[in-house]
């Protein structure tokens, strides 16, 4: 089942997301990163039928050509958007899981003590700064230059579109969110008020953002684990998804 809910944010004004919902017991809150939400469909399926849990994939607002409110200028923003939806739905136990961008978003969201969310998975999350660990500069590169870095083995990297050869829409969307760095200073700081158990969980071979920077992001959450996924780059939903799997399923129980 597809919505678009409209939901009204106090700060931001209306807002419309478009969400795709596999509607089952005990709920997933899906996150994708820059790559957009087709990077998170297939394990948003995979996860919904071999758990037969409920599974929330949204658009983030701005992806994929979707409407995106004048409000929702940050990731704090987003994040509060998504609070409203899990409001909206009325929904609880809640499990976030992001990847890269979303990773990032997941910890914005742990940041706001939802009662409706009890944990948090960062898959190669972005936002923090980290000393001698830059993350890659993706801002005017070709989605298949992009795969190159996010990668274990770039032939299971999916085909780009035909006839792009420019940036991906997407990522104009994403620098909309982050900022052209990508990163927010103040992150890793506010990172030490988290209050709910979250699971950090890194490709070995990422070349967006590489292990050691998994390292530092579980380093400054108070209890979290570090996991690291062999054979897998950035982008492990898409490129190791029975992998990530056991890995956020070991953690959900």
């Amino acid at each position: 089942m597809t919505s678009s809910p409209t939901l009204r944010l106090p700060s931001a004004g209306p807002a419309e997301i478009t969400v795709q919902d596999h509607d089952r017991t005990r709920t997933f809150l899906l996150l994708h990163g820059g790559g957009g939400v087709a990077t998170m469909a297939g394990f948003a399926d995979l996860l919904a039928e071999r758990t037969r849990s409920r599974v929330l994939l949204p658009t983030h607002p701005g992806f994929n050509g979707t409407p995106k409110a004048a409000g929702l200028t940050d990731v704090t923003a987003l994040a509060k958007a998504y609070i409203a939806l899990l409001d909206h739905l009325d929904v609880s136990d809640v499990t976030v899981v992001g990847n890269s961008f979303g990773g990032w978003l997941a910890a914005e969201i742990a940041l706001l003590h939802s009662p409706r969310v009890s944990r948090a998975v960062v898959v190669d999350g972005i936002g923090i700064e980290v000393a001698g660990h830059p993350l890659a500069d993706v801002r005017g590169k070709t989605v298949a230059e992009i795969q190159q870095f996010s990668f274990h083995d770039p032939a299971k990297a999916p085909v780009p579109p035909a006839g792009r050869t420019g940036p991906s829409p997407d990522v104009v969307a994403l620098v909309g969110y982050t900022g052209p760095a990508m990163t927010d200073p103040t992150l890793a700081e506010r990172l030490g008020k988290a209050d709910i158990p979250i699971h950090v969980l890194w490709g070995e071979s990422d070349r967006i953002a590489d292990p050691r920077y998994g390292e530092a992001y579980a380093a400054a959450i108070p209890g979290a684990t570090f996991t690291v996924l062999p054979r897998t780059g950035h982008l492990p939903q898409v490129e190791t998804p029975e992998e990530l799997l056991g890995a956020v399923l070991a953690f959900d129980t």
